[in-house]
């Protein structure tokens, strides 16, 4: 019997995840209404893509457009695992025009792009299956696209310096997380403060930090906790205050910028 499990986050409707352990289970013609990629952990399946057959082996990834026919065979009596995301269309159409074309296009990757894009995959699959903020799971999602549409693997680590216009729009996002740094930002709340699109603000923003926004965000409440703990307040208050859900996810982030963990850090002072 096959073991299926969906990930969802109420704050990101456009976007489901699925995890699938099975060892007798094959999936007939079907299509579905939103754009899909997929990645094989274990086994091997024969995939059917509107006409054209493909053999998919561990650790490659595959994609289908939407309403696109498509049909999986994994090999009998082989452990088979996979995960799938699957994006609506109407997030997708903030692509620009000549991106969201290559994402149209069923394929199989390979070389460094496909490891590239692995690891953005799973990357993106964990955060949403533990229940990471929606900032942190949509920039994964926005640069698991950027790595799958970029034209090789060559092009996801190399950038200019940013412009004059670019830091503009740098500052105006640094800004606004500086102002709301201990609540939930949502990157259509920095689309619209920046107003540029959420996939041209994350390529900024890296450019010029050197740092997605969730990762400056959370330096800003770790900055800030370290202030509070400072004048021997209770850390389940600091916590609370700076915007981590709760006490554990709190030391957990505290202890991966500073080494150690609150209690440690407020005893020493």
């Amino acid at each position: 019997m096959p073991d299926v499990t969906f990930y969802r986050d109420a704050a990101l409707p456009f976007l489901e995840g699925k995890y699938c352990t099975a060892d007798d289970l094959a999936y007939h013609r079907h299509f579905h209404e939103e754009y899909s990629v997929g990645l094989i952990d274990a086994g091997h399946t024969n995939a059917w893509c509107d006409g054209e057959q493909i053999q998919v082996e561990a650790g490659k990834m595959i994609s289908f457009p939407p309403m696109m026919l498509h049909a999986c065979h994994p090999e009998p009596d082989v452990e088979w695992r996979y995960k799938m995301l699957f994006v609506r269309p109407d997030w997708l159409h903030k692509l620009e025009p000549g991106e969201l074309n290559r994402l149209h296009i069923p394929f199989l990757l390979g070389g460094g792009k496909n490891e590239a894009c692995r690891k953005r995959f799973n990357h993106t699959v964990g955060m949403l299956a533990a229940g990471g903020t929606p900032l942190e799971t949509e920039t994964a999602l926005i640069e698991l696209v950027q790595a799958l549409v970029a034209p090789n693997e060559d092009d996801l680590g190399h950038a200019s310096s940013p412009g004059v216009q670019e830091h503009k729009y740098v500052k105006r996002i640094k800004d606004y997380l500086q102002a709301n740094f201990t609540g939930q930002v949502t990157l259509e709340q920095l689309e619209q403060e920046a107003g540029i699109s959420r996939f041209h603000l994350i390529r900024l923003f890296k450019k010029g930090s050197h740092l997605p926004p969730h990762a400056y965000q959370n330096l800003l409440r770790i900055n800030h906790a370290k202030i509070q703990l400072a004048k021997q307040r209770p850390i389940v208050d600091i916590a609370a205050e700076t915007g981590y859900y709760d006490q554990s996810h709190f030391t957990k982030a505290f202890s991966k910028i500073v080494g150690t963990t609150p209690r440690q850090y407020a005893m020493s002072i």
